[in-house]
């Protein structure tokens, strides 16, 4: 079992950074790919990004890449996502996850609680 717990999130304008932040407890953290997801009003959740177990290896989904950030440190146990130039289309609640890999919401056994992110035009 990983239990994980989101930090971060808010209101912000369009334009602006924001990170969020997820700590993870339980089984080893370094054994879990983790991964950001978010799910807009009305929309099904969708993958953002992940972070392979060392943290070297990235992926991003298009409509992220370039402006948005996923790192972890194993030794804190925690992921983070930058996310810079945010549009209003970023609003959403993210979601942090840990699996095994992939970019299907079934890829991944554990999930935080999520965090609501809002931007304003």
């Amino acid at each position: 079992q990983v239990q994980l717990v989101q930090f971060g999130g808010g209101l912000v304008q369009s334009g602006a950074s924001l990170r969020l932040s997820c700590a993870a407890s339980g089984q080893t953290f370094s054994l879990y790919v983790m991964a950001w997801f978010r799910q807009g009003p009305g929309k099904e959740r969708e993958f953002v990004a992940s972070i392979s177990r060392s943290g070297g290896t990235t992926s991003y989904a298009d409509s992220v890449e370039g402006r948005f950030t996923i790192s972890r440190d194993n030794a804190k146990n925690t992921v983070y996502l930058q996310m810079n130039s945010l549009e209003p289309e970023d609003t959403a609640a993210y979601y942090c996850a840990a699996g095994q890999g992939g970019r299907k919401r079934d890829d991944f056994y554990y999930w935080g609680q999520g965090t609501q992110v809002t931007v304003s035009s």
